[in-house]
């Protein structure tokens, strides 16, 4: 049985990004050896904090908290390398979760600027999959670990996102994205 759609994004959303969407879902996904950097990426700091929740053994204090590690060392009052430490096993288990995740993506050739199609489309499918503001037309299973995130936006909806969950979407954005798919 398929977990379903969880998880809907995109990259370069402005004319001053240099990202690449191969190295945007890296950022997501973490080295391929366990490690991973919560900090630079939402989607990894919502799905540690969901791990963090779910089990509440062991968690370190340190995630989500300052821009980098040696911010949070600040901030807590330890060295950089305590907080390394605490960090990485929930950073290893964050990329083995996003790791086992599939991957459908939809090539959309825009550039960055002031409204690409590539945000149109990633909001109206937010908007549209979004179990936020109402009865849910489709429920994540009751395993998803979404459930167990501290935002709100992530349990209700049923996706690990949060902008984009509240809004209506426009219909006539399926019938450009029908016309991509069918050009894929």
């Amino acid at each position: 049985m398929s977990p379903g759609l969880v998880r809907v994004g995109t990259h370069a959303l402005t004319a001053t990004s240099r990202t690449s969407l191969w190295n945007r879902l890296s950022n997501h996904r973490g080295p391929a050896n366990g490690g991973g950097n919560h900090r630079g990426s939402i989607f990894r700091l919502l799905v540690g904090t969901a791990l963090k929740t779910r089990v509440s053994a062991d968690a370190p204090a340190s995630w989500g908290i300052g821009s980098d590690q040696g911010a949070a060392a600040r901030k807590l009052g330890v060295e950089r390398t305590v907080v390394a430490r605490g960090e990485a096993a929930l950073e290893g288990e964050v990329s083995r979760h996003i790791g086992a995740m599939p991957l459908v993506w939809l090539r959309i050739d825009d550039l960055p600027g002031p409204d690409p199609l590539r945000g149109y489309i990633e909001r109206n499918s937010i908007a549209l999959l979004s179990n936020f503001r109402g009865e849910p037309l489709d429920s994540p299973s009751t395993a998803w670990l979404g459930r167990h995130c501290l935002r709100e936006r992530v349990r209700q909806s049923g996706l690990w996102n949060q902008n984009h969950t509240e809004d209506d979407y426009d219909p006539a954005f399926l019938n450009v994205l029908q016309d991509l798919v069918d050009t894929a």
